[in-house]
């Protein structure tokens, strides 16, 4: 692969100041419009519901799967979320809990969330995650070889791992945060999507900056881009910080501008969250819900 080429080709079109600019003026004229109880709703029904602690244990996962297969009792009408997010040696306890075998189960994988060693553990990891009951799998760009220039090496990785997924959706986690710039943001983007993933990612919720406004800013207009010159959609997650009411609605307004109502449902658009389900249950319902 070029990589003079391919960024030529999709040069990134902002700068720092203009993004927050243009993300301030989003907000400022469509925000309002969007902070509904059916916008909620729906924020609710792209949720990737997700526990990756270290002390996380069969009980705790098996009891998360276990208020996805109720829900609807507890809350008729209400759209349930769209997917489990685990840890790989986690994902077999919910496949066997969740009563709906179509339900989706993302695992990160790739050594996450630091993606800091050989390609052969992590198509392993991929592949044993897979067997163990995943549907999707969310690996980390080796950000590291990227700020290096060291391009050629993470489009191969997520070559690689894209050929375990096969079918399987894979979710590119570019690291926002680490990656700093708009700039560094959308070649990342484009990067990964030309290897062929399906989804791209901003953070892993591990370090101290996580989604931002910007970063969606930035991840939506390279997804536009990319689909214009290439027919090809892709997917947006949001990820790590995403924990308030009003912080989905900021994305979601985000995404809404700048893709369009085509991409306003879990197919392609997801946030990863733990806390964010709960807060959204509390708005919907007009009082503190501590369900999952």
């Amino acid at each position: 692969m070029n990589f003079e080429e391919l960024f030529a080709q999709y040069p990134c079109p902002f700068t720092d100041e203009q993004v927050k600019a243009q993300v301030a003026d989003i907000q400022a004229k469509h925000f309002a419009e969007n902070n509904n109880v059916e916008v909620w709703k729906q924020c609710l029904h792209q949720i990737d519901l997700t526990t990756l602690s270290a002390d996380d244990t069969i009980a705790k996962v098996e009891g998360m799967a276990t208020a996805v297969n109720v829900f609807e009792q507890h809350f008729p009408g209400l759209p349930n979320v769209a997917a489990i997010c685990v840890y790989p040696a986690m994902a077999e306890y919910v496949r066997r809990t969740l009563k709906d075998p179509n339900f989706r189960i993302a695992c990160v994988s790739g050594v996450f969330p630091s993606s800091q060693s050989f390609i052969e553990v992590k198509v392993a990891e991929t592949a044993l995650a897979l067997k163990a009951g995943a549907t999707e799998i969310d690996i980390v760009l080796s950000v590291g070889k990227f700020l290096e220039g060291r391009y050629q090496e993470c489009f191969d990785e997520i070559v690689e791992l894209k050929a375990v997924c096969g079918t399987h959706h894979l979710k590119v986690i570019l690291e926002t945060g680490m990656l700093k710039s708009a700039e560094n943001i959308w070649k990342a983007s484009i990067l990964a999507m030309a290897a062929g993933c399906d989804f791209i990612k901003t953070s892993t919720g591990k370090i101290a900056v996580n989604a931002t406004p910007e970063a969606t800013f930035v991840m939506c207009h390279a997804i536009k881009a990319w689909r214009e010159k290439t027919g090809v959609k892709m997917g947006y997650k949001p990820a790590g910080g995403v924990s308030t009411t009003d912080e989905a609605v900021q994305h979601f307004t985000l995404v809404k501008q700048i893709l369009g109502e085509e991409w306003l449902d879990n197919e392609w658009f997801r946030f990863g969250a733990s806390r964010l389900a709960n807060n959204l249950l509390t708005s919907i319902v007009g009082k503190e819900t501590k369900y999952f």
